[in-house]
Parts: structure tokens; C-alpha cells; sequence
């Protein structure tokens, strides 16, 4: 879902707020997109009620990066009293003009997959940010 409209809590809004500055510490060029997914009909049947989506845009497209557009995806789970959400995974997805380039999933083996890849030194800063990210979340539940 679009962490703009996750933003619905002084305690979420200030994890995203967080969640944008790790990235842009690896990541200084990249602009933040808070409203990723287009407020279509069909597209709101796809949503993740339980997920924080954030995309970050690129300058242009670059042979580090093989992409010109991130989308990062927190998997979030809540409690059965609603009252815990941890952090329970990452996607991360890399898109050009001809579409998905690559993802990183932090479920099972953190490994890149798809058709261009970053180039090494770009997907460990990407690793860094993910595990940023869960200490992140350890620090204070949502």
C-alpha cells in the first residue's frame, strides 16, 4: 500500500520518514515517491494492506544500478490483537523502461535475481539498506 496513505500515525509516519533518510544515507540522488501505485480500482484490488511501499527515482538510468526506479516493499505482520506490526520482510525491485529489471527479496536467501543486475558494489548497499531497515524496526514496533 502507499506509505502515504500508511502514514495514518505519528509513530508510522515517523518510521517512514525513516525508512526514506536510510535510503537516501546509500542513496543521496534518489527522489522519494510516497504514492507508488496508481488510485485505480483495479489497481487498489492488488494492494497489500500490510505492506509500506516507497519508490525512489534515479537521475537517469544507470549501468550500476540497471534500473531508473526503485520500489521498496516492507512486508509488515500484525498481531491477532492488532496492537504488534514487526517487519517480517523486504522486496526490493529495480525498473528501466522495458520494466522489472531485477529484485532482491529479503525472505529466504538474500539473493538478486532477473534480467540486469546491479553491479556488485550497487547490491551490497542495497543489502546494508535491508538490514538497516529490520534494525529499524527492532528499535520500536508500529
Amino acid at each position: 500500500m502507499n506509505a502515504a496513505e500508511q502514514a495514518n500515525s505519528l509513530e508510522t509516519t515517523s518510521k517512514i520518514a525513516a525508512i526514506v533518510n536510510l535510503f537516501k544515507t546509500e542513496f543521496p540522488d534518489a527522489q522519494v515517491d510516497l504514492k507508488p501505485w496508481c488510485n485505480d480500482p483495479h489497481t487498489r484490488t492488488l494492494l497489500d494492506p500490510d505492506s509500506i511501499d516507497i519508490g525512489f527515482h534515479l537521475p537517469g538510468w544507470s549501468p550500476r544500478y540497471q534500473c531508473r526506479s526503485i520500489l521498496v516493499q516492507a512486508r509488515l505482520h500484525t498481531d491477532l490483537e492488532g496492537n504488534d506490526r514487526r517487519l517480517i520482510g523486504l522486496d526490493l525491485l529495480g525498473f528501466s523502461y522495458e520494466g522489472e529489471e531485477w529484485r532482491l527479496s529479503t525472505v529466504g536467501v538474500w539473493t538478486f535475481v532477473g534480467r540486469k543486475l546491479p553491479v556488485p558494489d550497487i547490491q551490497e548497499r542495497f543489502k546494508r539498506f535491508c538490514e538497516q531497515m529490520f534494525i529499524l524496526f527492532e528499535l520500536k514496533n508500529l
